[in-house]
């Protein structure tokens, strides 16, 4: 339930939590008051005053002290939205368009400048690109995911929308919470045998899928649906140390093993098979004599923060010259 609840609300673990508390305090207040007043108005329970009392306790008085306890939750922003879709429903905000409508009718200078404006608006929007919305799929402790959500921290036009996880518990979900980025946690049979989860990605906007330490196969369905806009990294030279099974601590030890005297990373769009789409960077180090999979493994982890980031960048702003 709390899962579909961030997935509707396009929220955090940590936001649904202050989200859940002010609805619960706000119920609670809202109860409180209500009997005190009745109380006070010595209002005879189950009485046509008594429930008409309750009633506009309920329509007025919730609908304000929603607003005010939110505040020191710091989730003022998403009850205003809430209130304001109450309002439209009920007819109140169309009336008041409706006035100002009306209003600017009778003043043609206000007209104008408002036409100006508009005017304006749209050329600013025609300039200014539209942001990329990044989901990061990832499998564990999400170092990569860390750096990417730092790189792009301040971007006005590219942003880390949303992560995905195959695994309760994992690193990068403790990230998403602490970042306050939203997530969602996938399981084998949809993600196989259902829609590959492309219909929650189109809900949030998702334009590229980067793939930072997600252990499980990209299905056809995803591949399909995100042609040319998934990425991944793997910690070897591609082609060779990639297929089933050569991931982390894995390719490092067969590498080792074979006497290999450099590594690296290769970044590279997804198909339909394992470690096979198209290169888009290599970058190598390294291997001393003395090297182990755990010294090899940080030799590989500092290409990738050093270098993941910036290659995103260069794919979003293709995508934004596509637009």
């Amino acid at each position: 339930m709390f899962q579909r609840l961030q997935q509707k609300w396009k929220v955090s673990g940590t936001q649904l939590l202050l989200i859940l508390c002010v609805f619960a305090i706000t119920g609670t207040t809202t109860a409180y008051i209500t009997r005190q007043i009745t109380t006070w108005m010595q209002v005879e329970h189950y009485s046509i005053a008594y429930w008409l009392l309750k009633i506009a306790v309920l329509l007025f008085g919730y609908q304000l002290l929603i607003l005010l306890i939110a505040i020191p939750f710091g989730q003022f922003s998403f009850f205003w939205k809430y209130e304001k879709k109450i309002l439209a429903r009920v007819g109140l905000i169309r009336k008041v368009t409706a006035d100002t409508d009306a209003s600017a009718t009778d003043n043609t200078a206000q007209r104008g400048n408002a036409i100006m404006m508009q005017k304006q608006i749209a050329t600013d929007s025609a300039e200014k690109p539209q942001t990329i919305n990044i989901a990061i799929f990832a499998s564990g402790a999400g170092s990569n995911a860390q750096k990417i959500i730092d790189y792009f921290r301040n971007s006005t036009s590219i942003r880390v929308a949303l992560i995905v996880c195959n695994k309760p518990g994992a690193g990068v979900l403790g990230i998403a919470t602490q970042q306050n980025v939203p997530y969602i946690i996938i399981e084998k049979e949809q993600f196989f045998r259902g829609n590959a989860y492309v219909d929650e990605l189109r809900n949030y906007n998702i334009d590229l899928v980067v793939l930072a330490g997600f252990l499980w196969k990209v299905p056809l369905q995803l591949v399909a649906a995100y042609s040319g806009s998934i990425v991944n990294i793997h910690p070897a030279l591609l082609p060779a140390y990639g297929g089933k099974g050569m991931y982390g601590e894995h390719v490092h030890k067969a590498v080792i093993a074979a006497g290999e005297k450099e590594s690296g990373i290769s970044i590279h769009y997804v198909d339909e098979h394992y470690d096979h789409g198209k290169v888009i960077l290599q970058e190598r180090c390294t291997i001393d004599p003395d090297d182990t999979p755990a010294t090899l493994a940080a030799k590989i982890h500092a290409l990738e923060h050093a270098h993941y980031p910036l290659v995103i960048e260069k794919i979003c702003r293709e995508l934004q010259n596509r637009r």
